[in-house]
């Protein structure tokens, strides 16, 4: 059964097939783009924090496992990321493609993964707030939104004292702002709108499917 944040069960790993392809098909994504990155020293330093992210999943998973919808959405946003690490984000190619094709002035990879961190995790923040603070209504959809934001702004602040401290052409190619002064504000008004997309999703599935789930049910919900 393929759970969500409204209908979990808590399956063993071992029995649990979807998290053990999924897990499966990560790892063999990020083995295969950390193989000589473009700046090996750039890539240590965007994984720094994914190294520390799938610790915390790992461990918490007996104890306070996500839905396997969180866990999907995550491991998407993963993959995104591995792509950005190996090539560092204004250099992916088919960032290139997308700059050339629609004639833009930059490389928008980086753009697209940091609307990708709202529009992929916000759910699985609902999630956490759905069930550690146990909320309700509004303030489902809102409480996602704030999170986002604060992790984005955070990311900024450690990208930005990460960039300072290393060596300038690493710090260049870490940061990735191709001469914008305002990156790090348009990064975070994207993840604010990857994160208000998918509260509207979520909102429009979950009035979908209520009716539905209330006739089934025999009008008792």
């Amino acid at each position: 059964m393929f759970t969500t944040a409204r209908h979990l069960e808590f399956v063993h790993f071992r029995d649990n097939r979807f998290l053990k392809v999924l897990s499966s098909l990560y790892l063999l994504v990020w083995l295969l783009l950390a193989y000589k990155p473009l700046y090996p020293s750039g890539w240590l330093l965007e994984n720094l924090l994914v190294f520390a992210f799938v610790g915390l999943l790992l461990v918490t998973y007996r104890r306070f496992p996500l839905s396997d919808l969180s866990y999907l959405l995550i491991a998407l946003f993963l993959g995104l990321h591995s792509v950005g690490a190996h090539y560092t984000y204004s250099n992916v190619p088919f960032g290139f493609w997308l700059r050339d094709h629609f004639h833009l002035a930059r490389n928008p990879f980086d753009r697209i993964v940091h609307c990708s961190f709202g529009l992929l995790l916000a759910y699985p923040a609902r999630e956490l707030f759905m069930r550690v603070a146990k909320t309700r209504g509004f303030w489902n959809y809102y409480l996602p939104l704030d999170m986002v934001l604060a992790l984005s702004a955070v990311y900024e602040i450690i990208e930005a004292m990460t960039a300072h401290a290393a060596a300038p052409e690493l710090g260049d190619a870490f940061l990735g702002t191709q001469g914008d002064i305002w990156d790090a504000q348009k990064d975070m008004g994207m993840a604010a709108c990857g994160a208000v997309a998918a509260m509207l999703i979520t909102y429009c599935v979950r009035r979908w499917v209520s009716p539905v789930q209330i006739t089934q049910s025999g009008g008792n919900s």
